[in-house]
């Protein structure tokens, strides 16, 4: 068969360094092929640069289309004739709809825009089938939705937004990158299933650009395995996961957390860590009408929830986002007011922030994103010494540093007294071509470690420097919430890694927010499911994912597998 889009030695730059590096492949019509590596790798770089959508980048080789109106190169096309295809013959899929849709317009008008600019219909005729295209994407009410701005939509509402507006003109081929990151797992599935059942109806091919293998197995015909700027290996996707060739494409399919922690029962007689009995947690909801007038409402996020934390044991809550997992972790830091018995280190919080002193000093937070929870305006040593000022104030800053030296160094993060080596989070190649963790952060990289900027380091050192913060006043507790959702699937593991180490060395007890069941089957001894507020099951990690007892937790462990 013809291909429909055949690449020849495509080479990206930036500013003379190459990212992308005299890669070859090949997609035909009504193919699935998905485009796997890590973060920095050239996926999206790829993609983007078929459209010429990356700016300030210099492109060249070649990249043959079939059009509609024959045979192009779609490096070497004028502006305007690649702006016909644009939309049209190749459509494409944001990773992050939140920020790929126009935020002052409504999700219906945006996608009618398409259809008036690229098939020349009235403002009606667009309107109408704009809200057919959100019909048929699976979005209830869509007469309703289409009049709906993205920040009202939901996560899986608005990917489908921008499903319907990729697929409005019947496009040959769809570019999808990380369609499904930022979603939850039953709804990643409930997207791929979308895409493949539009994919059948249409008969489009689509490269589907991620770093998710689950999704690949599922979705892909073929594979092609991408690290630093090359293409790796490339075949069928049972072939390549039953049989890869490539150390790389090795490495990325035995990245899956693995269980690395101590199975032996607590303690009976150690008192818990943290304690809840009927939990409860509301926020203020405005009533509609005249009565929002005289009394507000209230919506209840966490409705009743009880659960015991040992010494050294992880509790994993699992859910969809809206569960109320993350409002649970906010009541058990003290930082939204609760009902219901919550207690920490045997005490419980209070309006009183001196006597909350205590317990802020026994449990500690992980977030998200390190990004976006370290301060880009404070150094690595501010950053992670900050709480030594507040819970021991009277340390000279001689003692600080040390203290701080030492927390690194407990996350794999050291100064000039370690052997120098590749940066933290990479692999290093050893002896016989494998493939080792490097352990810590050599002079060479680093030089001047504690002086440096969170944006100086990638991902997963950031979530070192994070775990680093928590740890150096010796917390009882850390509440990780989604601590490796933000992180490829190698630093994942190296960072799950970390945590289970340093809860053997230190008996440390975790509150483990996550929508991922592989993490939970590798660090949780106990998990509670939540969905809309409600504990719908708790228990034993074994008993829980492997023999569930709900459908809606069976639900989430099949979308997992």
């Amino acid at each position: 068969m013809t291909s429909l889009l055949n690449v020849n030695n495509l080479r990206v730059s930036f500013a003379g360094k190459e990212v992308v590096r005299g890669i070859d492949f090949s997609i035909k019509p009504g193919e699935k092929l998905a485009l796997v590596g890590e973060s920095g790798s050239g996926k999206t770089v790829t993609a983007l640069s078929l459209l010429r959508l990356v700016q300030n980048a210099e492109i060249s080789g070649k990249a043959a289309f079939a059009a509609q109106e024959g045979p192009v190169d779609l490096l070497s096309l004028p502006e305007r004739a690649l702006r016909g295809i644009r939309g049209q013959d190749i459509a494409m899929i944001f990773q992050e709809p939140m920020t790929a849709l126009n935020p002052l317009f409504t999700v219906g008008r945006q996608i009618a825009e398409v259809l008036e600019l690229k098939k020349a219909l009235s403002p009606t005729e667009s309107a109408q089938a704009a809200i057919k295209l959100l019909a048929d994407t699976g979005i209830p009410e869509a007469a309703r939705r289409a009049n709906s701005f993205p920040h009202q939509l939901s996560g899986g509402q608005r990917q489908r937004a921008m499903i319907a507006m990729a697929l409005a003109c019947q496009p040959k081929l769809l570019l999808a990158d990380e369609p499904t990151t930022a979603l939850d797992v039953t709804l990643r599935l409930q997207i791929l299933d979308l895409l493949t059942q539009l994919q059948q109806q249409s008969g489009m091919a689509v490269l589907l650009i991620t770093h998710d293998l689950n999704l690949v197995r599922r979705f892909a015909d073929r594979i092609a395995v991408m690290e630093d700027g090359q293409i790796v290996e490339t075949g069928p996707v049972a072939q390549v996961f039953a049989d890869p060739q490539h150390a790389y494409t090795r490495r990325l399919i035995a990245s899956r957390p693995a269980r690395d922690v101590a199975e032996s029962p607590p303690d009976p007689a150690a008192a818990p860590v943290m304690q809840a009995k009927d939990l409860r947690v509301t926020y203020p909801l405005r009533l509609a009408g005249v009565r929002g007038w005289f009394k507000s409402g209230e919506f209840v996020a966490v409705k009743g929830a009880s659960f015991s934390i040992p010494p050294g044991q992880t509790l994993g809550v699992i859910g969809e986002s809206g569960s109320g997992k993350s409002t649970l972790a906010l009541a058990a830091l003290g930082l939204h007011p609760h009902q219901g018995q919550l207690r920490v280190a045997g005490q419980r919080w209070s309006r009183d922030a001196a006597s909350n002193k205590r317990m802020r000093r026994a449990v500690q937070v992980v977030f998200q994103d390190p990004f976006s929870s370290l301060s880009p305006r404070m150094t690595v040593e501010e950053i992670v010494g900050e709480g030594l000022l507040v819970h021991q104030a009277g340390l000279s800053k001689a003692q600080r540093r040390e203290q701080v030296i030492a927390a690194l160094a407990d996350v794999g993060m050291g100064q000039a007294q370690f052997p120098a080596g590749p940066p933290q989070g990479t692999l290093a190649p050893s002896g016989g071509g494998e493939v080792r963790e490097a352990t810590s952060v050599g002079a060479e990289q680093f030089p001047g470690l504690l002086q440096r900027y969170p944006h100086e380091f990638s991902g997963g050192q950031r979530q070192r420097l994070a775990i680093a913060r928590a740890l150096i006043i010796q917390p009882q507790l850390l509440v990780l919430d989604e601590p490796t959702s933000a992180l490829d699937v190698t630093i994942q593991k190296q960072v799950l890694r970390l945590l289970q180490k340093l809860q053997r060395e230190r008996g440390l007890s975790y509150l483990l927010i996550t929508h991922d069941v592989d993490v939970i089957r590798a660090m949780a001894h106990q998990v509670i499911v939540m969905k809309d507020g409600e504990v719908l099951e708790a228990g034993g990690v074994v008993q829980v994912l492997e023999h569930p007892e709900h459908p809606y937790t069976r639900i989430l462990v099949a979308a997992q597998v």
